[in-house]
């Protein structure tokens, strides 16, 4: 049965010169297993808050923002790339003494956590994938056209722009979405918020157009997988514009006993579908804590 509501705390921690805002649920259980939630873009850890509210009496749950997303605070000099989002979250990981966790990766969590996963791979338990694509197959014709785009090119600037307005933002959660009155306005609303703050598009502009180092590096995180095989929930909104269904099922090539689940929604599945989805999470918590 899944304890709910959990108390959660709301902090900062500095890490490198950046002030890491974090979620951290207070579970009743002693010696809770630790769940690692990795957010997507353009959101935050404000995206995971109804599934910390209902798994979070049972396990420990963290959600840290990235440097440029929701209430983190980086200098003005910060460099935006995927290499140094992953550098603060290790960092932010040392600084908490976590070094033994399931990683939930969605969307830019899993380019985040597939490295540190590279770099530290007994810190990692299990994988929890919900539409984190790691595979090119998985890419739409939208994705390959984003990550395609190179500064200065013609039309660049534009495409980027275009994507961080508050018309693309509703899109993103919309589209692909079977019954789009199951999603909470105040979701894309929130995060069109944090996108319009100061220096927040060249933040993002930067990171997408930094998307295509992710892609080059498919070949070595299906490697890790391969060679590491860890316990591993897919979870997939099959409606999703950029990471299609083949996406979700080419993990099995790698993880052949991987769990996969697809659902009729679209890329923020939580949205839509979490209480079909926090049993299983829990349930996979359970079973990798017991293994």
């Amino acid at each position: 049965m899944l304890a709910s509501p959990a108390r959660t705390l709301h902090r900062h921690l500095d890490v490198d010169g950046v002030r890491v805002f974090y979620r951290e649920s207070l579970p009743d259980v002693p010696d809770a297993p630790t769940l690692l939630l990795l957010h997507g873009f353009p959101s935050a850890s404000h995206q995971f808050r109804r599934l910390i509210d209902v798994l979070g009496g049972r396990y420990r749950l963290i959600a840290p923002d990235y440097p440029g997303f929701g209430h983190t605070e980086a200098p003005e000099d910060f460099t935006y790339s995927f290499d140094r989002l992953a550098d603060i979250t290790e960092g932010f990981l040392r600084r908490l003494g976590i070094d033994r966790f399931v990683m939930y990766v969605f969307d830019f969590g899993a380019p985040v956590g597939f490295r540190i996963a590279e770099r530290h791979p007994d810190w990692i338990a299990g994988l929890v994938v919900q539409n984190g694509n790691a595979y090119e197959e998985g890419l739409s014709d939208a994705a390959r056209d984003l990550i395609a785009l190179t500064p200065g090119a013609p039309g660049a600037q534009d495409a980027v722009g275009n994507l961080l307005t508050l018309a693309a933002t509703r899109g993103q959660y919309e589209t692909g979405v079977g019954d789009p009155e199951l999603i909470a306005p105040e979701s894309w609303t929130l995060d069109q918020h944090f996108l319009d703050l100061p220096g927040r598009k060249e933040a993002q502009g930067a990171l997408l157009f930094d998307y295509h180092s992710n892609v080059e590096r498919y070949d070595r995180w299906q490697a890790w997988l391969r060679k590491h095989t860890p316990p591993t929930l897919i979870a997939w909104g099959v409606g999703d514009p950029f990471f299609r269904e083949s996406g979700a099922r080419a993990y099995l090539r790698d993880l052949p006993d991987a769990e996969l689940r697809l659902y009729d929604t679209g890329h923020f599945a939580l949205e839509t579908h979490l209480p079909e989805i926090a049993p299983l999470v829990a349930d996979f918590l359970d079973r990798v804590t017991r293994r």
